[in-house]
């Protein structure tokens, strides 16, 4: 398929300009001083935050997987933002928030709540580098955004332009979960989206990544450099909607122009 091939070019071509890979670490770190906000804290366009490993949080328990807004989060993450350093402690619902593509580096989620990561950039590319999450009841990465003005035949040029974008996991550990990655599957508005795994360390899991094939969804895997050990499937493709319903699944744990492993 001309399509599929272009768009795993052009992924392949995300996946070489990430920052340098590196080899996963499951050691979590255990912060010495914890900060309780009250508010979510900003990180505005293009700017940068280090958290010096510091635990922040909100302060309130975890609701379960009531969903929330971005009111709810610790972090939010305007276009560009860099947000590095960071432990996300259990007392929280929403985690990190992602309002344009971002950099996430040597994040880590001790108690995901609802998701760890919500990505709602409505082009090019979120990276994820470093870190890990723990005890996700469900997903641990949201990718909900996307642009409306779609075209019909990307290419390398404009791909990350033009479709909902792109999420890179690198250096990633995440332990006792149900989804490390979902493209969502019934938002009102959906659209085209990808990802791209490599280094990552998975243990006790049902899936790694969740895309909707109708969509025109990938995942493509770098699979030599991926542990997976007792998880249920590495890629399941869904036929995702628009009207809210539980997307059907269509294909567990199967390599095809969607599942790329």
């Amino acid at each position: 398929m001309i399509f599929s091939t272009t768009v795993v070019l052009s992924l392949l071509a995300i996946a070489s300009a990430r920052p340098k890979a590196r080899a996963a670490s499951c050691t979590f770190p255990e912060p010495a001083t914890s900060t309780s906000l009250s508010e979510a804290k900003t990180i505005a366009a293009g700017e940068s935050f280090d958290g010096d490993n510091v635990r922040y949080d909100r302060g309130t328990e975890c609701g379960g997987q009531s969903e929330g807004g971005d009111s709810d989060a610790v972090f939010l993450l305007e276009e560009g933002a860099t947000l590095s350093n960071v432990v996300i402690g259990s007392d929280q619902g929403e985690g990190i928030h992602c309002l344009g593509s971002c950099t996430l580096t040597n994040v880590w989620f001790e108690a995901v709540c609802e998701d760890a990561i919500t990505i709602k950039q409505e082009s090019g590319t979120s990276y994820i580098n470093g870190g890990g999450a723990k005890g996700a009841d469900d997903k641990v990465i949201q990718h909900n955004g996307g642009q409306r003005d779609c075209i019909a035949f990307p290419t390398s040029a404009n791909i990350q332009d033009t479709l909902g974008g792109t999420v890179s996991i690198d250096s990633f550990c995440v332990q006792d979960f149900g989804k490390l990655y979902r493209s969502c599957g019934n938002c009102d508005d959906m659209y085209e989206r990808h990802v791209v795994l490599s280094n990552i360390i998975a243990e006790s899991g049902s899936l790694l990544a969740g895309i909707n094939s109708n969509y025109g969804d990938t995942a493509t895997f770098d699979t030599d450099s991926i542990d997976a050990s007792d998880v249920d499937s590495w890629c399941n493709t869904c036929e995702g909607n628009d009207t809210g319903d539980e997307p059907e699944e269509l294909t567990e744990n199967e390599a095809n122009d969607y599942c790329v492993f």
